[in-house]
């Protein structure tokens, strides 16, 4: 899931307690390695479908109430920037899937977390934003640890795994991208629009390649779980949250993802990463973390995480 920088609105919510709700969100998106790995038989689009398709329906079912029966207004009004953000979604949750599917959890979810580092990069690039010297250096040994992952990574045969985490990363930085291009703060339209392109392309590679769309009771609930309840409730109580809580402190909040989703297959599963992938990630948290330390009395240039 990706979690965008906002401004700072006056509202009645207290600081704490937006705290509390950045940090929930950051748990409700770190169950995603877990559920994957316990899903039993479906292929990796059959899981796309059915997560893809319930977070859509949470969505659309959030915007109208939100909407009063009206929830149509609300795509209409995102325009154009909401249709290519739904697009680069749709690559980033098709990376994301892919990647823990082919390779460690803590692989994926560290690599996962380098997508500021690309939303700095293609700000600089495309949107001609300036850059911060502080985030420039924490690329450079954010690149050494993604470099130390990938390394290991080919030694273990595990290169296209790491390939389409870096793919989900590239995805959500060109979200956040469409974002600042619509100059809007509610990534909720954009959501929407992600999750309908993945259900409709996943439906139609599952019946492409004969493997339909039909799924045992315990992969279905499962991988429509990671739709409406990881994504769908991260991604509700984090937009809450977000609107009291300064963004460089919503880089350093929202790690609990990072720290959590390979923790958990750890504890319940006994899935493990290689000294390289552990030393690779420390470099690369250690770079998220100073960055985004170093952004507190500065506006940061993006925060976000798978």
């Amino acid at each position: 899931m990706t979690a965008v920088t906002v401004d700072n609105p006056h509202t009645g919510m207290p600081y704490r307690t937006g705290i509390v709700l950045v940090l929930l969100a950051g748990v409700f998106w770190s169950t995603m390695g877990i559920g994957i790995r316990m899903i039993d038989h479906a292929s990796a689009w059959q899981i796309l479908f059915y997560r893809s398709l319930s977070l859509a329906i949470f969505l659309f079912v959030l915007f109208t109430i939100r909407s009063r029966g009206r929830p149509f207004g609300t795509f209409v009004r995102a325009g154009l920037p909401a249709i290519v953000g739904g697009v680069a979604l749709m690559v980033a949750f098709i990376g994301s899937v892919m990647a823990i599917i082919g390779t460690t959890v803590a692989n994926a979810f560290f690599l996962f977390a380098s997508g500021p580092f690309f939303v700095a990069v293609l700000s600089w690039l495309i949107l001609k934003e300036r850059v911060r010297g502080a985030t420039w250096i924490a690329i450079i040994f954010a690149i050494i640890g993604i470099g130390m992952m990938v390394a290991e990574a080919i030694s273990a045969g595990r290169l296209w795994g790491n390939a389409a985490a870096v793919m989900s990363a590239l995805g959500f930085a060109f979200f956040t991208l469409a974002l600042r291009w619509g100059r809007t703060n509610d990534m909720a339209p954009l959501i929407f629009y992600g999750a309908i392109f993945t259900t409709i392309l996943s439906g139609a590679v599952c019946m492409l390649n004969g493997d339909g769309i039909v799924l045992s009771l315990n992969d279905g609930a499962i991988a429509s779980a990671l739709g409406a309840l990881a994504l769908g409730g991260g991604m509700s109580v984090y937009t809450l949250g977000s609107r009291v809580v300064p963004a460089a402190e919503l880089a350093l909040l929202a790690m609990t993802e990072v720290l959590l989703g390979p923790f958990w297959v750890w504890l319940f599963l006994g899935e493990t990463a290689g000294i390289y992938t552990l030393i690779g990630g420390a470099i690369l948290m250690a770079a998220i973390i100073g960055n985004a330390l170093s952004g507190l009395r500065h506006r940061p240039v993006a925060g976000g995480v798978h």
